[in-house]
C-alpha cells in the first residue's frame, strides 16, 4: 500500500477530488465527508504498491504521475494492462465482484495517490446513486479500451499493434510527442520482446514516421501511422 504523507493539505485534497468526475454530483457537505474518509499518499517511482496478494479491497485515485498495472504470466513474461495518467481510477471493479486478481500496480513516476475503502465506497454509493452511475462509465469505458486491445493482439501483427498504441498515447497525452515510455514498456504493453519493438520502432522511424529519441517519440506523419494501425 501507499505511504501516507503530508504533501497535499486537507483543502488541496478537496478541492482536487471535487474535480474528479465521479464526485462532481456530491454537495459541499458530502465532500466534506469524502475528504475525511480517503487518504492522500505518495508512491515512488518504480514501487509495486498493490500486489494479488494483497487483502484489502480499494478504490486508487492517481493525482500525479502515472501507474502500470500488469500481470505476470506463468513463465514470467510481463504483460502490461494499462498505463493510467492523472485524474484516474482503478480497483473500482471490486464492486462489480470482480477483484485485481493476478494484478500488480507499480508507479512508473513519483506518484500521489488517493486512497478510499470499498466500505466507505458502498456506502457513499448507497448515499448517493449518481457516483456509482458514473463510477459504471468509468468502467466502461476501461472495458472498451480492453476489448479493443485484445482484439488488435488476437488480430494484427506488431507494427499494427504498435502504431494503435502510439496513436492512442498520443491523443491520451494531448501532443504528437508521447514521452516517459522506454521500448521494454512499449513492448509489454502490446505483448512483445524489447527487441522487436525496437525495430519495428526503427523501421516506422525509416519510413518517415516516426522521430525517436531517449523516451520520446514524435508522431511525424499521422495519416501514415493510422495506415499501419488498420494493417
Amino acid at each position: 500500500m501507499p505511504n501516507s504523507d503530508l504533501s497535499a493539505t486537507p483543502a488541496e485534497k478537496r478541492k482536487y477530488l471535487s474535480e474528479l468526475f465521479v464526485f462532481q454530483d456530491l454537495t459541499p457537505r458530502e465532500m466534506d465527508e469524502l475528504n475525511r474518509i480517503t487518504t492522500m499518499s505518495t508512491v515512488s517511482k518504480g514501487r509495486v504498491f498493490y500486489r494479488p496478494e494483497e487483502p484489502g479491497e480499494v478504490l486508487f485515485i492517481l493525482k500525479e504521475g502515472r501507474v502500470q498495472l500488469y500481470r505476470i504470466s506463468p513463465e514470467g513474461k510481463k504483460l502490461v494492462i494499462a498505463t493510467l495518467g492523472p485524474h484516474t481510477l482503478f480497483g473500482e471493479m471490486a464492486l462489480l465482484g470482480t477483484q485485481m486478481h493476478n494484478t500488480f500496480a507499480e508507479a512508473v513516476e513519483d506518484c500521489l495517490i488517493c486512497v478510499m475503502s470499498r466500505t466507505d465506497l458502498e456506502r457513499l454509493i448507497l448515499n448517493k446513486p449518481q457516483v456509482a452511475l458514473r463510477l459504471l462509465e468509468v468502467s466502461g469505458k476501461r472495458l472498451r479500451e480492453a476489448e479493443e486491445r485484445l482484439e488488435n493482439m488476437a488480430f494484427k501483427g506488431i507494427p499494427a499493434r504498435l502504431a494503435s498504441l502510439l496513436l492512442r498515447l498520443s491523443k491520451e497525452q494531448g501532443s504528437e510527442e508521447i514521452v516517459g515510455l522506454t521500448h521494454q514498456d512499449l513492448a509489454e504493453s502490446v505483448g512483445t520482446y524489447r527487441e522487436t519493438a525496437t525495430q519495428v520502432l526503427n523501421d516506422l522511424k525509416n519510413e518517415g514516421l516516426l522521430e525517436i529519441g531517449r523516451k520520446r517519440i514524435r508522431i511525424l506523419d499521422k495519416e501514415g501511422l493510422e495506415e499501419v494501425a488498420e494493417g
